[in-house]
């Protein structure tokens, strides 16, 4: 199995310690490439450059940076897929003008990252107002009508996606995010797109009262990548439980040897990118070692 990185890793976009007269300076300067190389310097790979890096720092995926990038895939062969951003982009909201700006911002990024070959660019297919109404207390029909609303206008943000960029309707995976499962895997089905599965997203119940290995069974058809993380399981009628994602392997419950071992047999080759500072993840490569020693060997 692959085991790869994101690259918002907020330790080394802002340093702890730093002083706040020293912030802009860091942000202004900081190489993105150098990140990647120190990356796969401890050996992950792939690494997932993130979007939303442009947000704050624009020259992360200026050109000067992908050449850059470029050159050290054709000098190591790392491989790389791209999280396209999230932050600030409304793709499913049905509010055209916005609609149509999220659309370009996934577009820029795409365009902006192809020399890189990225194995995968994985998305939000809905965004935080989809979100928002999704966890609000309404009426069963209601809700029912707001979410098909959200998943029509998504469903457009991806067709112009596509279009406009050309990439095979494969290389585009939406993630299992907080929206619900059989809507996103709906629209995987109707755009014949890939399927990144977030497991701890999952376990807290973002996708809904959905047990994780049976959204890892609907999924596997058109599963290329797994965001890897720990949570806490929520049951059936839990709560979302917001903010206790993203923990490194062993501190929640996922099955982590029950998992390995359903991937390994269902032939998964595609990357598992731990959604973890490198200290969590180093700790987390610890834990499949102790337990399936001949996944790392």
């Amino acid at each position: 199995m692959r085991f790869g990185i994101m690259t918002v890793q907020m330790n080394a976009l802002v340093p702890p310690g730093i002083p706040s007269e020293g912030i802009l300076g860091h942000v202004a300067s900081f190489d993105h490439a150098e990140l990647v190389r120190d990356l796969a310097a401890r050996e992950f790979d792939p690494i997932e450059l993130g979007g939303d890096l442009v947000l704050f720092m624009p020259h992360t995926f200026a050109a000067p940076t992908i050449e850059k990038l470029a050159a050290f895939r054709e000098e190591t062969g790392v491989t790389y897929t791209v999280h396209l951003p999230l932050w600030s982009v409304e793709t499913s909201t049905p509010l055209a003008p916005v609609r149509q700006g999220a659309v370009q911002a996934l577009v820029d990024n795409i365009e902006a990252t192809r020399i890189l070959e990225p194995e995968v660019y994985v998305l939000h297919a809905t965004g935080a107002l989809a979100a928002e109404f999704y966890r609000r207390p309404l009426p069963r029909p209601a809700k029912a009508f707001l979410l098909r609303l959200f998943q029509n206008c998504a469903r457009e943000s991806l067709e112009a996606v596509l279009a406009q960029t050309g990439i095979p309707s494969r290389r585009l995976a939406i993630e299992t995010i907080e929206f619900p499962l059989d809507l996103t895997l709906e629209l995987a089905e109707e755009l014949d797109l890939s399927v990144c599965l977030d497991i701890g997203h999952v376990l807290v119940g973002f996708s809904g009262p959905v047990d994780l290995f049976d959204a890892l069974e609907r999924c596997l058809p058109r599963l290329v990548e797994i965001h890897l993380h720990d949570a806490p399981q929520q049951g059936p009628e839990g709560e979302a439980g917001y903010g206790k994602d993203h923990q490194a392997l062993g501190q929640g419950d996922l099955d982590v040897a029950h998992l390995l071992d359903r991937l390994t047999e269902a032939g998964f080759s595609g990357p598992l990118i731990f959604e973890l500072t490198v200290e969590e993840a180093l700790a987390s490569l610890e834990v499949i070692r102790s337990l399936r020693p001949d996944i790392l060997s």
